[in-house]
C-alpha cells in the first residue's frame, strides 16, 4: 500500500480515540501536520504556470543564441521514466511480512499476558507462609529431604549463603 493509498485510508478520528500513549499520540498527530502541508504546497506547485517565455527573453537578451539553446534543450527534455515495479513488489512484500510478525507478536503477548494473569491469580489466592507446613514444601519441592539429609550426612548444619543473604543472628 502506498503512502497516499495509506494515508486515504485512514480514520484519524477512530485512530484519536484508540487510548495511545501521549508520544504516539503526539508522533501521529506530527505526521498528521506534516502530510497536510506538504499536500498543500504540491497542490499549490501543480498550479502554477510552467510555461516559459522564451519571446520575451529574446527580446531582453542579447546573445539570442543562449536563449534558442534553453529552448531547444527545454522542449527536448522529457523525464526519465523508472520501472517502480519491482521496488513496489519489494515493499508489498515487506509489508505483508511487518503485519505478519505483527499478527503473530501480538498473539505471543496475548498469551503472555493470559499467563501473567494466571499466575497473578495464583498468587492472590495463595495461602499465605504462616499457614504452610513442611509437608506443603516438600510437596512443592521433593529434591529438599535429599539434600537435607546428604548436608546432615556431611555435618553441614548452615545452609550455603544464609549469612551472606540474611547475615549472621547468632548472638556468639
Amino acid at each position: 500500500m502506498s503512502a497516499r493509498a495509506a494515508v486515504t485510508h485512514i480514520d484519524w478520528s477512530k485512530l484519536s480515540s484508540l487510548g495511545l500513549k501521549k508520544d504516539t499520540q503526539a508522533a501521529l498527530t506530527s505526521f498528521r501536520k506534516r502530510y497536510d502541508e506538504l499536500k498543500r504546497n504540491v497542490d499549490a506547485l501543480k498550479e502554477q504556470k510552467t510555461d516559459i517565455d522564451f519571446a520575451h527573453y529574446r527580446s531582453v537578451l542579447k546573445n539570442k543564441k543562449v536563449v534558442e539553446q534553453a529552448e531547444k534543450a527545454f522542449t527536448s527534455f522529457s523525464p526519465v521514466k523508472y520501472n517502480l515495479a519491482s521496488q513496489l513488489k519489494v515493499i508489498d512484500a515487506f509489508e505483508i511480512k511487518a503485519v505478519e510478525k505483527a499478527k503473530s507478536t501480538a498473539a505471543q503477548l496475548d498469551a503472555e499476558v493470559a499467563d501473567l494473569k494466571q499466575t497473578l491469580t495464583n498468587i492472590e489466592t495463595a495461602r499465605p507462609i504462616e499457614d504452610l507446613t513442611v509437608d506443603d514444601v516438600i510437596q512443592a519441592k521433593p529434591d529438599i529431604p535429599a539434600v537435607v539429609e546428604d548436608m546432615i550426612k556431611k555435618g553441614n548444619w548452615t545452609v550455603p549463603g544464609y549469612n551472606e543473604k540474611f547475615g549472621n543472628l547468632s548472638v556468639l
